[in-house]
């Protein structure tokens, strides 16, 4: 999200934490509206004006404005919000700072009426805090722009308070409140709730000396403004928890371990998308006899290590597995590498694996189920990602395969190229918002998702090609600079281009190609290795490359290179799938299939040797049973 120029509305500030953000915001050139019970904090309005006039050599006043107001009177509240559009027009960035604690524990209070302490913290940190975000939505809504909300909350809201219990009690609202709107991300507003641990505020200070000790003492305020600004620039952030500590630093709550325990394990839970799950009326006919791709030798040669074999179909299903009719099965770069073995150990390791089942990843329909599987049903659409994805029929473990709308060959294209861009990217390349990322081979099967989703999330993508019909693909996908290096010099170009650096690099094709990237990597830039597709194939198959000087370049910079690997990271896999499916539904994600077809098992090693041709657009997808997919055919 761009800061300059926006309007942001700032409740309780004039003080603490509110204040803090209203300096920060007003530096980035935010136009600023301070809301606040007590007078004296009109002052800061002076002050915010001299941040803009240090920005800008000429500006229209005003740029901050200050309006007295008690949250908890709805006429207040309400009547500062119309001040601050008429005094800017729109709202932007709303940030709900308002907050106190209690002095004395509710249990002591013999009010009778409803004028108790305690009443007024829930009035003021939660009641009034629902009403800002009310207010807020009703705006940006009618206003017609993203916007974003940001509730301050409390690590108190986390986990119990014993001396504050009515103040945890406001706080774990404000959470619970702010998680279940992450729904208005649809609609361009984005909600999200910081939870600091202790920062010296009044109502820090309230806290006991000891725990504060415990924690290892206060939160510095730049560390929380840091995750503020966190939550409010990164478009990719909504529904979202940031809890910072002194201890642990900032990471986001709950965990996906802990997320597992509550989500709902059903039918409607599991499919990627609800509001598009079909009921398919076709149940594939099970036969006596399939035909499978199986590797027999070890070699990077997948023709010469593969060979197609009948078998004998065997049934019922195992207990706790479905069968699945594979209506589509994807090709993916290391198909070579596992035919070779290197995924098994040593040669020693995986030649007694032979002969083993090829293949990755597919869609299909169940065509058989065992007694035990709940959940799931015969005709049912699924995706699955396990070995022996190229065969007309696979027996996997139920837990394994993914309920889908549909089994088309997008969907293909979202497993193991799909998955790979978005939880790489999150989880080794920590891509925020507002950087420069460069993607390498960013035409092909995984390339396309990861500049998409790097546009997606408010970065500026830089992509490398070879082919004029690969660029013209990635302008479609909003690439900012597309590098074909049929035609230009790809380090001469970020060498002049991008003197400073990009901050993210996502590569596949290894080699010379890395070489290039860590040397245009930026101050504390990522280099996130998903593959080394130039390095699998040749007479001699994958080879170890040396990258001299490799340590001293990381160190002089403080950067980073991550390996990922995508079977690290199978507790991810539906969370990002039905991401992916979402983005593609709301027509924010396009998917680019390779137009060449290839039909039936016996074509899949033509399909593995046109990928490694670099011929190939888009993800390159076998379509196992021609005749299938025309009866589920997309009208």
């Amino acid at each position: 999200m761009e800061m300059k120029g926006k309007a942001a509305l700032v409740t309780g500030g004039g003080n603490g934490i509110g204040r803090a953000l209203c300096l920060a915001l007003a530096q980035k050139g935010v136009r600023v509206t301070v809301l606040d019970y007590s007078e004296s904090s009109g002052n800061l309005v002076g002050i915010l004006e001299e941040e803009h006039a240090k920005l800008y050599k000429e500006f229209k006043r005003p740029t901050a404005i200050f309006v007295k107001c008690d949250v908890t009177n709805r006429g207040d509240l309400a009547s500062a919000f119309s001040k601050h559009l008429e005094a800017f027009g729109r709202l932007d960035i709303c940030i709900n700072s308002a907050g106190v604690a209690n002095t004395i524990p509710f249990f002591k209070d013999k009010s009778t009426d409803g004028s108790g302490q305690w009443r007024r913290v829930i009035d003021i940190n939660l009641t009034a805090l629902i009403d800002c975000t009310r207010l807020a939505i009703q705006i940006m809504e009618a206003g017609g722009h993203k916007g974003t909300i940001l509730n301050i909350g409390s690590a108190s809201g986390l986990y119990p308070a014993y001396n504050m219990s009515t103040y945890a009690a406001s706080k774990g609202g404000v959470v619970m409140f702010t998680r279940s709107l992450g729904n208005f991300k649809r609609k361009g507003i984005r909600v999200n709730v910081l939870c600091p641990e202790f920062v010296e505020t009044d109502i820090g200070r309230s806290a006991p000396s000891k725990i504060i000790e415990m924690s290892g003492g206060y939160l510095p305020m730049d560390m929380v403004i840091k995750g503020a600004f966190e939550l409010i620039e990164d478009e990719t952030k909504a529904g979202q928890c940031l809890w910072i500590t002194k201890r642990r630093g900032m990471e986001y709550w709950p965990t996906a371990e802990e997320k597992k325990k509550y989500l709902v394990s059903s039918q409607a839970k599991n499919n990627i998308s609800n509001k598009t799950q079909m009921n398919f009326k076709v149940v594939p006919t099970i036969t006596d006899n399939f035909e499978k791709v199986v590797v027999f030798k070890l070699d990077h040669n997948f023709r010469q290590a593969t060979k197609i074999e009948r078998v004998h179909l065997k049934l019922p299903v195992k207990p706790g597995h479905v069968l699945v009719k594979n209506i589509y099965a994807g090709v993916n770069a290391s198909d070579v590498n596992y035919s070779s073995g290197r995924y098994f150990g040593n040669e020693k390791e995986a030649g007694s694996r032979l002969p083993f089942d090829a293949g990755f990843e597919s869609v299909g329909i169940i065509a058989a189920i065992s007694d035990s599987v709940q959940n799931l049903y015969i005709g049912a659409p699924v995706a699955a990602m396990s070995y022996g994805a190229y065969a007309e029929f696979s027996e996997i473990p139920a837990k394994h395969v993914i309920p889908v709308p549909r089994p088309d060959p997008e969907v293909v294209a979202m497993l193991t190229s799909g998955l790979t861009a978005s939880i790489g990217l999150e989880q080794a390349g920590k891509m925020g918002s507002g950087q420069t990322v460069l993607v390498t081979a960013a035409a092909g099967g995984t390339g396309q998702f990861a500049v998409q989703l790097a546009k997606i999330a408010g970065n500026k993508v830089v992509a490398t090609c070879g082919g004029e019909e690969k660029e013209k693909l990635l302008k479609d996908f909003g690439v900012d600079r597309v590098i074909d290096y049929r035609k230009e010099d790809i380090k001469l170009v970020l060498k002049k281009e991008f003197p400073k650096g990009v901050d993210l690099v996502y590569e596949s094709v290894g080699g010379e190609m890395f070489n290039t990237c860590l040397n245009a990597l930026a101050i504390h830039g990522h280099l996130v290795v998903i593959g080394m597709i130039s390095q699998y194939q040749g007479q001699r198959g994958w080879q170890p490359s040396n990258y001299t000087g490799l340590c001293e370049k990381l160190l002089a910079k403080s950067q980073s290179v991550a390996g990922f690997f995508l079977m690290h990271y199978s507790h991810l896999w539906r969370t990002h799938l039905e991401r992916l499916y979402n983005l593609y539904s709301d027509r924010k994600l396009k998917v680019a299939l390779d137009p060449k077809l290839f039909l039936g098992v016996k074509s899949i090693a033509d399909a593995v040797e046109y990928l490694h041709s670099g011929q190939s657009i888009g993800k390159v997808v076998v379509c196992i049973d021609p005749s299938f997919s025309q009866v589920i055919a997309r009208l």
